[in-house]
């Protein structure tokens, strides 16, 4: 992928001090365009820091800011701009079923519901500016977020410093940890989905009498 070795390449020429605040933005920026492997960057990232006898704290703290404050402005975005700019930069229908879904989730579930889609590919990016949109309270998405941002990156952050001189090594692993936590948080999603159906069927009867 040439786009992404030339990120890699640029990365490599940063100072660390300039490599920290480009890691914070690479972080900050998955929210805005999904499309960029910012997991894959922001652990390369991490994997020069350690070379550079930088401290994991540093690393870790830019890119969790980073990520935590993207989430937010997309947030604050979507409450201000409305259903139909979410629709038009996400290419979803408004008011179509991920809509339905995210405002039964966040009324049934709350916070946990936005921690565990923050580790589903393809719709983290979309819960922050529907959320806005819909006008959920900031404050449980917000800890939900930084919560699960915290527990992600610090993960890739532990990876990266631990790496040693091995690029590929790292890079196999962000790839499994990208694939088993969209596994994990998959399951979590149809527990919760079953439970759901259990309280429902089981009310159902008792409704009726």
């Amino acid at each position: 992928m040439p786009q992404l070795q030339s990120l890699l390449d640029w990365l490599s020429a940063l100072p660390p001090a300039t490599l920290l605040a480009a890691m914070a933005a690479l972080a900050a920026v998955e929210n805005i365009f999904p499309p960029i492997p910012a997991d894959v960057l922001v652990a390369f990232g991490g994997f020069l820091a350690a070379r550079n006898h930088v401290s994991p704290w540093p690393a870790f703290l830019a890119v969790w800011l980073g990520n935590v404050a993207g989430a937010l402005a997309m947030y604050a975005a979507g409450r201000r701009l409305g259903r139909a700019w979410i629709a038009k930069r996400f290419h979803v229908a408004p008011g179509g079923r991920n809509e339905a879904r995210l405002a039964a989730w966040q009324a049934r579930y709350g916070p946990i519901a936005f921690f565990v889609t923050r580790f589903l590919p393809g719709v983290r990016a979309l819960v922050p500016p529907m959320s806005g949109a819909l006008h959920v309270p900031v404050t449980g998405l917000a800890i939900a977020i930084a919560a699960a941002s915290a527990l992600w990156y610090g993960t890739i952050t532990w990876l990266a410093f631990t790496a040693g001189n091995n690029w590929e090594v790292l890079a196999e692993q962000i790839g499994r940890l990208g694939w088993w936590s969209a596994v994990l948080a998959g399951a979590v999603v149809l527990s919760l989905l079953a439970a759901w159906w259990l309280v429902r069927r089981r009310a159902g009867p008792r409704e009726e009498r």
